[in-house]
């Protein structure tokens, strides 16, 4: 992800900066989408691993990176309490 791009990335529903979301993070979300417990914010069961993803500066939401673009939609969002 260019390192400029993150800079004026901002989330849309909160309005505050991304980042790359970490390796260990990133693991995480995929352990919980391979074992069908997490959702997008519009009710959708995530399938398929994310190879990368951005996470606001609070960490409560992240956003799925699809082939190096970012999607930036609040209902492909995911909210990371979901992983407690």
């Amino acid at each position: 992800m260019d390192k400029r791009l993150l800079t004026i990335l901002r989330c849309p529903v909160t309005h505050k900066g991304l980042s790359v979301l970490k390796k260990d993070k990133l693991e995480k979300v995929n352990a919980a989408i391979k074992a069908g417990t997490l959702e997008r914010q519009d009710g959708v069961k995530l399938a398929e691993p994310l190879t990368e993803a951005l996470v606001t500066d609070d960490g409560k939401r992240v956003y799925p990176v699809d082939e190096g673009i970012p999607v930036l939609l609040e209902g492909e969002s995911i909210a990371m309490e979901q992983l407690v």
